[in-house]
């Protein structure tokens, strides 16, 4: 595995760098620091705006500036990108279908110390919910950036899932690019799947690692955009393995977790178990210390891929 970095950075890397090459916009709610949005205020001061703490409005600014003719990123945290200005959101952005790019930063538990009122794991059961938008939550920095760019290209509302802790780099988009609506195998299998995204897939390949000295053949399915969803490649795996694990810094309501066992009901029903939040709120402390307390550990994704391989026996 390479280099870690925040999928946060590499957001904010990714807007400086195709800044230079495509005319699009950016928005901020008082948090460009940490959302990384600086780095193209620097650049570009003229194509940044600073909507205070006010996300609301900024995405109303967004919605207009899109209706306009501009593409807007508008970005702050996720608890409030896509908590505080749901409304807006769902109404201003996703029902006239506007070309609005959203960068939700600090998400899930990994904000740590900030606690619950910022951890947010609600938001991807938010925003797949809306009609329209897409979804994506990249695995590393590698993603993230060809993620930023697929976003640019394509016409509609997008929701961009970014964390704050640092990840290892596990993708490779030498000479490709990012296609929105495709999953990718990272590790071939045939005893059980482990569907993962975001902060999750290192965590999932460490897993496929543990279990394999176990003897068990693990396959693991790199998911970064949860809407619209890879059914074919997520159907196809299942049917070889026959089951299913799921793993998101997330809940495990509405999430990945929940799109996948949605499919597969409907394609090809196997055993599907989910890591991720289980229905409760965050707390502060430090990150480590949060993943072993929730369970988002590459061990709690091997005793659930037993409990799901017994299942499918069962």
């Amino acid at each position: 595995m390479a280099e870690k970095m925040a999928t946060r950075e590499a957001y904010g890397r990714a807007l400086a760098e195709l800044g230079e090459t495509y005319d699009f916009v950016v928005l901020d709610a008082d948090l460009a620091a940490a959302t990384k949005t600086e780095l193209f205020r620097k650049k570009f001061p003229d194509r940044f705006f600073d909507c205070g703490i006010a996300e609301g409005n900024m995405m109303g600014v967004a919605a207009g500036l899109a209706a306009a003719g501009q593409i807007p990123f508008a970005s702050s945290f996720a608890m409030f990108a896509a908590g505080r200005a749901f409304e807006q959101v769902r109404n201003s952005i996703g029902y006239p279908h506007l070309n609005v790019k959203i960068g939700a930063t600090h998400a899930g538990i990994t904000v740590g110390e900030d606690g619950a009122s910022h951890q947010c794991n609600e938001d991807i059961a938010l925003m797949r919910v809306i009609p329209g938008m897409t979804v994506i939550c990249p695995a590393d920095a590698a993603e993230t950036r060809a993620a930023v760019e697929a976003a640019l290209k394509y016409e509609g509302p997008v929701y961009m899932r970014f964390g704050r802790y640092a990840v290892p780099t596990v993708t490779d988009y030498t000479g490709r690019p990012f296609e929105i609506g495709k999953a990718s195998c990272l590790r071939a299998g045939n005893d059980v799947t482990i569907a993962a995204t975001g902060f999750m897939v290192h965590l999932a390949l460490e897993a496929a690692d543990q279990l394999a000295v176990e003897g068990i053949s693990a396959e693991v399915i790199n998911v970064p955009t949860i809407k619209p969803l890879d059914r074919e490649t997520l159907t196809a795996s299942a049917r070889k393995t026959g089951a299913v694990v799921t793993a998101e810094e997330h809940s495990v309501i509405g999430g990945l977790g929940s799109a996948v066992a949605e499919c597969l009901t409907e394609t090809c029903p196997v055993p599907v178990l989910k890591v991720g939040v289980q229905d409760v709120f965050g707390t502060s402390g430090s990150v480590p210390a949060l993943l072993e307390a929730y369970g988002l550990t590459s061990d709690e994704i091997c005793r659930h891929a037993k409990e799901a391989i017994a299942a499918r026996r069962a």
